[in-house]
């Protein structure tokens, strides 16, 4: 492949931000008004909001003032406006240009600063070690192939006693080429990786759904702790399209992770 894989999914991204996706819509003045009084909630996966607890000891009051947090692959201007307005040093990190274009608008629009980086997240991370207290990591990861290499720079720049959020998929999506007929036909096998299956790369070329992984659990949640994170909670969640959500399966995982103190 002559052009980085990511190069591929950043562009992808771009056109569907263009074509209205939901995840890069950004939050309403009404949301951010609600904000400012103390009233927000914020996603890692589709549905069940992230426990404002994750956020302790840094968070009081629904405040996170002064604390410097870091949105990992959070482009879309649906989260960092609410931790900017809850007084977070918010920095956003995400490859696609458009996702970063709806951040400055909304910054712009709601009167706020934030540091804007437009970098890959599958090389290292442009920030100096022991950098944040807080990263908001929500489901992306499924865009790159080496995920490990994501939570050692999570580690990395985190403050020690810093906090990663991290929202994932857990690999089911990808059995199925149609989640929405029933019964559903299992048609993939897994790990589900298109550089190393021509007939998966041709089929998310001509679905324009990204270059897209799946991920074992000890990828997912035992690399984590390889790379010296510490868990402290977890939650599952389904999807947000209700039919894809009737069999009652969880697609998704949240996890709480804590860089130690030295």
């Amino acid at each position: 492949m002559d052009e980085r894989y990511t190069e591929i999914n950043s562009k992808t991204i771009d056109s569907w931000v263009s074509g209205g996706w939901e995840w890069g819509t950004p939050v309403t003045k009404e949301v951010c008004d609600l904000a400012r009084q103390g009233i927000w909630d914020v996603v890692l996966t589709p549905l069940k909001p992230m426990p404002h607890e994750w956020f302790e000891p840094f968070i009081k009051d629904n405040r996170l003032d002064g604390h410097k947090l870091l949105g990992l692959a959070s482009g879309g201007g649906q989260q960092m406006p609410l931790f900017a307005i809850a007084g977070a040093d918010c920095t956003i990190l995400d490859y696609s240009e458009a996702q970063l274009q709806t951040e400055r608008e909304v910054a712009e629009r709601e009167g706020y600063s934030i540091n804007i980086v437009r970098a890959d997240m599958t090389l290292k991370l442009p920030f100096d070690d022991n950098s944040f207290d807080l990263i908001f990591h929500p489901v992306s990861n499924c865009y790159v192939e080496d995920v490990s290499h994501i939570w050692r720079e999570c580690f990395r720049i985190l403050k020690p006693g810093g906090v990663l959020a991290a929202g994932m998929g857990n690999g089911y999506h990808y059995l199925f080429d149609d989640m929405t007929v029933s019964p559903r036909v299992v048609v993939n096998k897994l790990p589900y990786n298109p550089l190393k299956d021509p007939e998966i790369m041709l089929k998310c070329v001509e679905s324009n759904s990204g270059l897209q992984f799946s991920h074992t659990f000890e990828e997912l949640i035992g690399g984590q702790l390889k790379a010296g994170l510490v868990l402290t909670d977890a939650y599952e969640d389904l999807d947000n399209d209700p039919v894809i959500a009737s069999d009652g399966y969880p697609a998704y995982w949240a996890t709480r992770a804590v860089k130690p103190k030295i």
